[in-house]
């Protein structure tokens, strides 16, 4: 379905005002609370629709209690998208929905935060998207920029609406952007994109929403469709997928690796970004020195890449090596993903929650278990997002000491993976609870000192939480009740 587009925006006051405005889906993330403040405040007048209740909306209801809009919550009404001027939708929402196809059949425009912040921005956007790292690498970035200058805004998909904040960019700001693949497909219709971007490396996610991966892989591509000649595309050299965007790209390739000696094997010596080289991170053609592997505070093998990738961008716009160094010699990653939440009695608890697919679980047990003394019990499952469990599977069996499941349709392909390849596991080594709370007290129970407890869900939360952030939080609120000495 081919969406009508807004036209290019200079003025918001003058083009929001008094325009009906429908924003389909509030959410629970902060995203359409941010879009529904920028558009009442530039005039619109604004109605909210959500499939979810008021009594399930009432966290972001709440920061919007002296904001005038009107409310449709738990359904959606043929006539608020038929009375529209402009339908913002909310970027996980399908593309396949009847009322969408309804506006459009309207001849409504359809539109994203995204898509109008990428009208709006008036400085260059560095954008940064893949399925597993994009968090951590933008984070990293963020912390590099503002290290050098405090005049860098990060937005995107990180809970909050781009939108909030235009106020603070001017034409001299460092803007970097977390993108999904549904954010970038609300770049399709202003057919533009990041004037830097980073692809971190592209596997099978979101294969209940997408039609195949080749359709997933599509999106992430949007990334780069729209460079200009003069922009700048990294890419993950390491990832045989991604190198090959290099192909087609219409923007100058910088590429980062933690495998291959990028100075050895590319002809094009412009092409060289950051990569590793006798336990070393450098960078270009000349292997610029920037910081010794064994000096990186943050945990796991699979976030070289991460920091490689940051490290390319940051050198490559002018930052200091020093900066650089710095504050790679500091930085521990981000919350709720590895992050160690307490030590109780020489237990170890870690919130990985963020971990909402297969090989992210498989990250984890490998960075925490790389001295094989199987000492993690592993809590995991949850809701299927057409996802292949068998490897990690296999890795739970072969590296895990007990597996505790939660409620959900990945939690029973790992059970039927499991009984396939060592039914005594499942019998002896692995339990399904119904709740966190259950999940927190039987990994308790199963635990000596040295053990590892790891909330590592390797699967989506909706079936039982608000998302994953209320997932962690949960097991969070768990563990405290362990530390304030409520033992089971």
């Amino acid at each position: 379905m081919r969406m009508p587009s807004l036209p290019n925006i200079s003025n918001p006051k003058r083009f929001f005002r008094d325009k009906r405005v429908l924003v389909m889906g509030l959410g629970l993330h902060g995203g359409g609370v941010g879009i529904v403040k920028f558009l009442t405040q530039n005039g619109a007048k604004v109605t909210i629709t959500d499939l979810r209740s008021k009594k399930e909306l009432q966290v972001s209801i709440a920061e919007l209690k002296h904001i005038r809009a009107k409310y449709v919550l738990g359904r959606h009404r043929k006539e608020d998208f038929q009375n529209a001027d402009l339908i913002i939708k909310n970027p996980a929402i399908p593309r396949s929905s009847p009322y969408l196809k309804l506006a459009h059949a309207c001849s409504t425009p359809i539109d994203t935060d995204i898509g109008i912040f990428f009208e709006l921005c008036p400085a260059p956007i560095i954008g940064i998207t893949g399925t597993k790292g994009k968090s951590t690498t933008v984070s990293l970035l963020y912390s590099i920029f503002r290290a050098h200058s405090k005049n860098t805004v990060l937005a995107g998909n990180i809970g909050t609406s781009a939108l909030e904040s235009l106020s603070r960019i001017n034409k001299h700001t460092r803007v970097v952007l977390e993108l999904s693949s549904w954010q970038l497909e609300g770049l399709l219709p202003h057919k533009k994109s990041p004037a830097i971007a980073l692809i971190t490396n592209i596997l099978p996610d979101h294969l209940n929403t997408y039609k195949s991966f080749t359709e997933y892989i599509a999106a992430k591509k949007l990334i780069y469709r729209f460079q200009k000649p003069t922009d700048i595309l990294l890419l993950n050299f390491d990832d045989s997928r991604v190198k090959t965007f290099a192909k087609k790209a219409p923007s100058r390739i910088l590429f980062f690796s933690k495998t291959s000696n990028l100075s050895s094997v590319l002809k094009n010596k412009s092409q060289i970004g950051a990569f590793v080289l006798h336990n070393k991170i450098v960078f270009g053609p000349n292997k610029k020195q920037v910081l010794l592997l064994k000096d990186l505070k943050i945990r796991g093998e699979h976030n070289i890449m991460n920091v490689l990738g940051a490290v390319s961008i940051a050198l490559r716009t002018g930052v200091p090596l020093k900066i650089v160094e710095s504050v790679l010699g500091s930085f521990r990653g981000i919350p709720s993903r590895l992050e160690l939440i307490a030590t109780i009695k020489k237990r170890k608890f870690i919130n990985d929650t963020t971990a909402t697919m297969p090989d992210s679980t498989i990250a984890a047990i490998n960075t925490l278990d790389s001295e094989r003394s199987r000492n993690i019990i592993l809590i995991a499952g949850g809701e299927d997002k057409n996802l292949n469990y068998k490897r990690l599977s296999q890795e739970i069996i072969t590296r895990v000491k007990h597996l505790i499941l939660l409620p959900g349709t990945a939690s029973q392909k790992i059970k039927t993976h499991i009984k396939r390849i060592d039914s005594l596991f499942l019998k002896n080594k692995t339990d399904q609870v119904q709740t966190m709370k259950k999940a927190v007290q039987k990994a308790w129970r199963k635990s000596q000192p040295g053990d590892i407890i790891l909330l590592s869900p390797g699967a989506a939360s909706f079936n039982m939480f608000k998302n994953e952030f209320d997932r962690g939080e949960q097991f969070v609120n768990a563990v405290d009740q362990l530390k304030s000495g409520e033992v089971y």
